[in-house]
């Protein structure tokens, strides 16, 4: 098992959250949040790879001669892309209607909106 892909995905989370915490603009703060989300990507893929297997295809092989990449693992990922990306677009959406509402994208100008 090597350690490297989980340490490459830990590294891109937390310079997503050092980001995401420094951010002085909403836009900013929402591409943060899309690398901390795409850390996980590269930790779905790592958990699913095996090395020297192959591809999980139907082919004349027979059942159990090689050593197979976990599916399950690569259709998670997948579906994990289309979910940020669906975030990342609504998130972009909400920051859009509050500068045209507020003229500012600054979260420390934004006083109408403390309670």
């Amino acid at each position: 098992m090597q350690v490297l892909p989980y340490m490459v995905s830990g590294w891109i989370f937390l310079v997503g959250c050092y980001g995401l915490a420094t951010s002085r603009n909403l836009v900013h703060a929402v591409g943060c949040l899309a690398v901390c989300q795409s850390s996980t990507y590269v930790l779905l893929l790592a958990v699913g790879f095996r090395d020297g297997a192959t591809a999980p295809v139907f082919s004349d092989l027979e059942p159990g001669s090689r050593t197979l990449v976990d599916p399950v693992v690569q259709a998670l990922a997948l579906t994990d892309v289309v979910v940020g990306a669906t975030v990342t677009a609504l998130l972009l959406a909400l920051v859009l209607q509050v500068a045209k509402r507020h003229g500012t994208v600054d979260p420390d100008e934004l006083s109408e909106l403390r309670g």
